[in-house]
C-alpha cells in the first residue's frame, strides 16, 4: 500500500489535482484556504480585498509579534464592509476550485479540516470520493487511521481554533490507531518552532498523551511550515511533519 499526505494546501489546486497519482489513497491534513501568503503578498484572500501595501504591514505586524496593532489594522480596513459575507464569498471560490481538484485524483480522499478552514462549507464542496473526518478513525489497507482537524487558540484567532479540552475529547474518541493524522503537531519544542517565523505555534499536549499511551505507529501532521524538525520519535511513533505543500506540490509517502 502506498498513501500520499498532504497538508497546508493553501490554494495549490493545480498540485493538489495530482497529488494522489501513484498512490492508493490521498490524505489530506487541511488548511486549503489561502488568506495571505507570507511569501508572496500579493496572493490570497486578504490582498485580494485590501491591496499589497496593507498586506505588507500586517505581514510585518505579525512577524514582530504585535498582533493587537495587526487587529487593529484589519479593523479600520473591514469599517463598513460585511466582513463574514466578503470571506465567505471569498472561501467560496477557493473551495470550489480545491475540492474539484480532489476529485481529480484517481483514488479516494481522506480529509481532515485545518486551523484556517470553514468546516461548514465543506459538505458543500465535497464530492463522491472525498471523506471528510474529524475526531473519527477509518481503515486503509488494513491499518486504522485516526483524524482530529482544527487547531488550539491562539493570538493569530484563525477560523476554526477549538478549546484545548473540546480538542482533547477528539483526541480521545479515536482510541487505539496505527496512524494518528492531525493538522496540529503534538506539543513537542522542535516540531512547534518555525524558524522562519521564529516563533513556537501551538501543539496539542493531548496529541502527545496519545502518541504516548496509544504508541501508533506513525503520527502525521503539518501546521508548521518550516520546523525545526521535520521528523523525531516519540517513543514508539515516528513524528512526521508531512510538509507545506502550498510551496512544494509534493505529497508525502507512506507505504506499509
Amino acid at each position: 500500500m502506498r498513501v500520499h499526505v498532504v497538508s497546508d494546501v493553501h490554494g495549490n489546486s493545480e498540485g493538489l489535482a495530482r497529488a494522489g497519482q501513484g498512490a492508493d489513497a490521498l490524505v489530506c491534513l487541511g488548511d486549503l484556504v489561502l488568506f495571505l501568503d507570507y511569501a508572496d503578498h500579493s496572493r490570497g484572500i486578504f490582498p485580494q480585498l485590501f491591496g499589497v501595501e496593507n498586506a505588507d504591514r500586517v505581514v510585518e505586524l505579525r512577524t514582530a509579534r504585535r498582533f493587537e496593532e495587526a487587529r487593529a489594522l484589519q479593523r479600520r480596513l473591514w469599517e463598513g464592509l460585511d466582513r463574514d459575507a466578503a470571506i465567505e464569498g471569498a472561501v467560496r471560490g477557493q473551495y470550489a476550485e480545491l475540492f474539484a481538484a480532489f476529485a481529480e485524483n484517481p483514488v479516494p480522499t481522506y480529509a481532515t479540516y485545518g486551523n484556517v478552514d470553514i468546516p461548514a462549507l465543506w459538505p458543500e464542496y465535497a464530492r463522491s470520493g472525498t471523506h471528510v473526518l474529524d475526531g473519527e478513525r477509518v481503515e486503509i489497507g488494513g491499518l486504522v487511521f485516526g483524524f482530529v482537524g482544527g487547531g488550539l487558540r491562539s493570538p493569530m484567532r484563525t477560523p476554526y481554533e477549538i478549546d484545548d479540552d473540546v480538542y482533547a475529547a477528539k483526541v480521545a474518541a479515536l482510541g487505539e490507531v496505527d496512524v494518528l493524522c492531525s493538522h496540529i503537531p503534538p506539543d513537542v519544542p522542535e516540531l512547534c518552532y518555525d524558524t522562519v517565523a521564529r516563533r513556537f505555534e501551538r501543539g496539542s499536549a493531548a496529541l502527545l498523551e496519545a502518541i504516548r499511551a496509544v504508541r501508533p505507529r506513525y503520527a502525521l501532521f503539518g501546521h508548521v511550515h518550516q520546523p525545526l524538525a521535520r521528523r523525531m520519535r516519540v517513543g514508539a511513533t515516528e513524528c512526521v511533519n508531512v510538509g507545506h505543500f502550498a510551496s512544494t506540490g509534493t505529497p508525502w509517502a507512506l507505504e506499509w
